[in-house]
Parts: structure tokens; C-alpha cells; sequence
């Protein structure tokens, strides 16, 4: 006798509206016809039916399908293999979302705990761009200096982040003044503006020796967003990334030839007390 649309539809889970496609398209015709001239679905069109299923289950296109059962045996194998494939490429790029989502609300745990007002009084024109910190996150996640970067900047009070971007302020206009009075990137002038960077951030942040500046430098001239972060879209120059890592490479350089400080340390600095190095 056969089984009816809905029936079929009922126990495999389907529409009746799918059947019908499956039928329109040629993939699932039914065998048999009621004398009404109903469709009537026989044991070969049910389990011709499960191997649709499954295929459509793998992510198959009807096309795809119907070209595997036209000649199941010289295209099923092939075809699971590259499905395989790509289901596996599938499962990595989930994976890697489900990490960038994780790190993602890491940092919005650990990250600046500020209102947006406070946010737009302290920072002004400075952008942070979630985008960067995420991938700032995965690239350096095993990082102690990262850890506790990010530690310390979840600590900040509102005064703290003041002091700090006003002393960020004012660095970025000695940056600005030497690149624009033509100094270069690895003289006097430009080296002392590097290290005065490199100590801003072991004040306020981590440690960060030369070869961590470096790094820090190389970031700011291969990622505008990174470079946003201390000196806005508003204020930078064509070139200026790349003339500040020239900067902090000669400076690195210049620290291997001397164990000297090469500007006022954080404890003879009179404008820091010292409290916010936590």
C-alpha cells in the first residue's frame, strides 16, 4: 500500500512542503500513486529518503546530493572525504570563535572599569578598539607581562587613569614636536622620547624591558589600532608609527651599551608618588 506524504512527513521529521520540493526537484519521487492519484511512498523511497536526510545532516547541497545517489559508488567516498574536510576546517574556525568569545569577556572583566562618561572625560579622542584587545588577548595570553598589564589596568581608579593619560598627553606632544622638527629616529632627542614611553608603561602597566618595547613598537607600526591607542587618528602623521619603532629599536640598542639610567627613574620622578605601581 505504501505510506502517504504526511505519514512519511509524521515519522521522518520532514514537511510536507519538503517532500514535495524533494519531489519537484527529482530527488524523492514516489514510487506508487493511490487511485486518487495521491503520492505513495514505498520502503526503496524511505530509504532513499534516510540517505538524503543524512547527506543534507553533512551539509550537502540537493545538487550534490543528487549527483552522489545518481552513482553512489563512484561518488559517496569522494564526496564524504572533502565534506570531511571541510567539517573539520568547520570545527577549528568554531573553536577559534569560541576562544576570541571567551578572551572577549576576559577583557571586559579585567579591562578599564570606567563609565562612559568617565570614559569620554578621561580618554577623549584616544579609540580603543575591542577588535585589537581580543587579538592582543590571544596573541599574548601566555604572557606574565600581559597578565598583569591588564591586572593593574583593571585596578586603576578614575584619578589614576587622569594622571596617567595626562602623562600620556604630554609625551605625545614631545613625540610630535621631535618627528616634526625633522630629528632622527635614532638621535638624541627621538631615543629619549622612546624611553620616556618605555618607563610610562612599566609605571602604569608591566615591566617592559627594551626587547618587550621593541615588540610593543613593532605592534604600533604594523596595527593602526594598536597606534590608536597612544596617539589618536586626529594627531598622527603618515610615517609617524614606523619613526616612533625606529626610535624605540635605537633606543633598545642604546641600552646595550650602557647600564646607566638613561632618563629620570620612576623613584626620581617627582610628579609620581609611586602608589599607583600596584
Amino acid at each position: 500500500m505504501g505510506y502517504t506524504v504526511g505519514q512519511v512527513s509524521a515519522f521522518a521529521g520532514v514537511t510536507v512542503r519538503t517532500l514535495h520540493h524533494y519531489d519537484k526537484a527529482g530527488l524523492l519521487s514516489p514510487g506508487e500513486r493511490s487511485h486518487a492519484g495521491y503520492r505513495r511512498y514505498d520502503d526503496a523511497d524511505l530509504a532513499r529518503l534516510q540517505q538524503i536526510l543524512f547527506y543534507r545532516e553533512l551539509g550537502f547541497t540537493l545538487e550534490e546530493i543528487a549527483e552522489i545517489l545518481a552513482d553512489p559508488q563512484a561518488n559517496a567516498l569522494e564526496h564524504l572525504r572533502a565534506r570531511q574536510r571541510q567539517l573539520a576546517q568547520e570545527i577549528g574556525r568554531l573553536q577559534r570563535l569560541a576562544e576570541v568569545a571567551e578572551q572577549a569577556i576576559e577583557v571586559q572583566q579585567t579591562g578599564v572599569s570606567l563609565t562612559p562618561e568617565e570614559r569620554f572625560d578621561v580618554f577623549g579622542d584616544i579609540s580603543f578598539d575591542l577588535s585589537y584587545a581580543v587579538d592582543a588577548q590571544l596573541r599574548w595570553r601566555d604572557s606574565a607581562g600581559h597578565r598583569e598589564a591588564m591586572s593593574r589596568a583593571g585596578a586603576h581608579t578614575v584619578e589614576d587613569w587622569r594622571r596617567l593619560m595626562a602623562e600620556a598627553a604630554t609625551w605625545r606632544a614631545e613625540l610630535l614636536a621631535v618627528h616634526d622638527d625633522g630629528e632622527p629616529a635614532d638621535g638624541q632627542r627621538a631615543m629619549d622620547v622612546a624611553e620616556e614611553h618605555r618607563l610610562h608603561v612599566t609605571r602604569w602597566f608591566t615591566p617592559c624591558p627594551p626587547q618587550m618595547h621593541r615588540r610593543i613598537a613593532d605592534d604600533f607600526a604594523a596595527d593602526p589600532r594598536a597606534f590608536a591607542l597612544v596617539v589618536p587618528p586626529s594627531q598622527q602623521r603618515p610615517d609617524l608609527a614606523a619613526y616612533l619603532a625606529r626610535a624605540v629599536h635605537a633606543n633598545a640598542s642604546r641600552h646595550m651599551h650602557t647600564e646607566e639610567p638613561l632618563v629620570r627613574s620612576t623613584d626620581e620622578n617627582p610628579d609620581h608618588d609611586g602608589r599607583i605601581a600596584r
